[in-house]
């Protein structure tokens, strides 16, 4: 099929002006051409085997030099879409009907959409404080010096670094103080950080509670080490377990247990304290939602009974949202050097963020939200145990003294795997508290998460629950 090479080069000229403005450099209406021509053979405007106009005469057309044309038909011929011979006319060496059909991946059936969000590990996204934190990023983004906007510390800015010490010392009754601070993305890059200060120390072997945080025990393999399980009981890690292992180090959370909710017991913490000290090793304290404590005072960290042997990791990932990715580490001051050694590549989180957080901690809006946030937990807490007693008296709750989710323990038969399928199908999310475990229990449960879940829901989401059990 013959084509006016005329008329081809009008519609050009039209489809080159629609692309970019008039008078632009020639290196881009180079690019605008070829891209044009491109479009024109794909959309199959310009068949296979025709000729596209001479050089020449096509330049004179669209009012360029020939250099244009020339390096719009070379970028062309050398995709594949042209071809040139001496003596000959450049032609069309393209035709969609005999390219190759693009390979399509199978599309997977799409996941029921989820109503009701049970699965635990979120805040309460919607309470979110907006308003403060935007204020605080314009406040430290007008007041950061020029040496602020550098290359950032590896252990974090020091203005973060002195406010999270104080912070924790009054707190969490922690033994901290700027110098043993470093801040970090978050409770699993602190454990990874931590890991490889413990590896070049010669530890390779790592016990952890189980159950607990999958994501830890990976963390805990991914730095180098051997992980090595060890039961959680109602009062906490059950210490005397660690004597079973090669373990130098353990990961625990003292104030509140993942998933279980138990606190250690004093009696453990000053075990596992002279535990470390016997084997010459290391605790490292998840503080995880510790904050949230509904029933009874503050527990302490465990951190300030033994600084020199006791590691400390939070975040705001439970307090604010994980989508700020900030949190930190205290580290035994004989570690200080070797954690920076053994994580040469750690950056810390940026620094305009880190000044934010500051800010937002040293005007008293951290501990308003956190006032805040605990009256809300507890009443929806309230609300969840008693609509679960209403509409499960066969099951029983366990885990309310603090935190963000509750355990619901199933009748003896009950299969919390087919009970998890079924809500989902349903449009409600759950966790079996199996997930959790290195192996299995006969105990069936599930773990209930009621953070990011609003008080309105409370009620259709059990209903939901209901039904799946049945």
């Amino acid at each position: 099929m013959a084509v006016s090479q005329t008329n081809f080069a009008w519609a050009t000229l039209l489809a080159v002006r629609a692309t970019g403005s008039a008078g632009a450099p020639n290196r881009r209406l180079h690019d605008r051409l070829a891209q044009a021509l491109r479009t024109a053979i794909r959309d199959g405007r310009l068949p296979e085997g025709a000729a596209v106009p001479p050089s020449r005469a096509l330049a004179e057309e669209l009012g360029c030099s020939r250099w244009v044309v020339t390096e719009a038909y070379g970028q062309l011929t050398a995709e594949g879409y042209l071809s040139a011979r001496v003596g000959s006319a450049t032609r069309v060496a393209w035709s969609p009907r005999t390219a190759p059909p693009r390979p399509t991946a199978p599309r997977a059936p799409a996941p029921p959409p989820v109503r009701y969000d049970l699965a635990p590990g979120l805040p309460d996204l919607r309470a979110f404080p907006r308003r403060r934190w935007a204020e605080a990023v314009r406040a430290v983004t007008g007041s950061a010096v020029h040496y602020d906007l550098g290359l950032p510390d590896p252990a974090g800015h020091p203005e973060l670094r002195g406010t999270l010490a104080q912070y924790l010392r009054r707190s969490r009754g922690a033994d901290a103080h700027p110098g043993s601070v470093t801040v970090c993305a978050g409770v699993t890059d602190g454990l990874v950080r931590a890991c490889r200060a413990l590896r070049e120390r010669g530890i390779a072997d790592v016990a952890v509670e189980d159950p607990g945080w999958g994501r830890l025990r990976t963390a805990a393999t991914s730095a180098g080490l051997r992980v090595h399980p060890v039961p959680v009981d109602g009062d906490g890690l059950r210490v005397g377990g660690l004597a079973r292992t090669p373990a130098r180090a353990v990961i625990v959370g003292a104030a509140h247990q993942f998933p279980t909710g138990a606190v250690l017991s004093p009696d453990r913490r000053a075990g596992l304290v002279r535990w470390a000290r016997e084997v010459d090793g290391f605790v490292i304290e998840d503080d995880y939602d510790a904050e949230f404590r509904y029933d009874h005072h503050p527990v302490a960290v465990m951190q300030g009974m033994d600084p020199g042997r006791v590691f400390l990791l939070g975040s705001v990932s439970k307090t604010l949202s994980p989508a700020l990715g900030l949190g930190w580490l205290l580290a035994p001051a004989a570690l200080a050097p070797g954690l920076r050694a053994a994580n040469p590549v750690a950056a810390a989180p940026p620094v305009l963020d880190q000044l934010a957080l500051a800010a937002f901690i040293d005007r008293g809006w951290f501990d308003a939200h956190l006032r805040a946030a605990r009256r809300r937990f507890r009443a929806r807490r309230d609300l969840l145990v008693g609509t679960l007693a209403g509409e499960l008296p066969q099951a029983r709750v366990s885990g309310t003294a603090a935190g963000l989710h509750v355990l619901l323990h199933l009748p003896p038969g009950a299969d919390p795997r087919a009970t998890v399928r079924a809500a989902a199908a349903a449009g409600l999310r759950l966790s079996d508290l199996d997930d959790y475990r290195v192996a299995p229990s006969p105990d069936p449960a599930l773990v209930l998460g009621y953070g990011n879940l609003t008080d309105p829901e409370i009620g259709p989401a059990v209903a939901l629950l209901r039904d799946a059990l049945r």
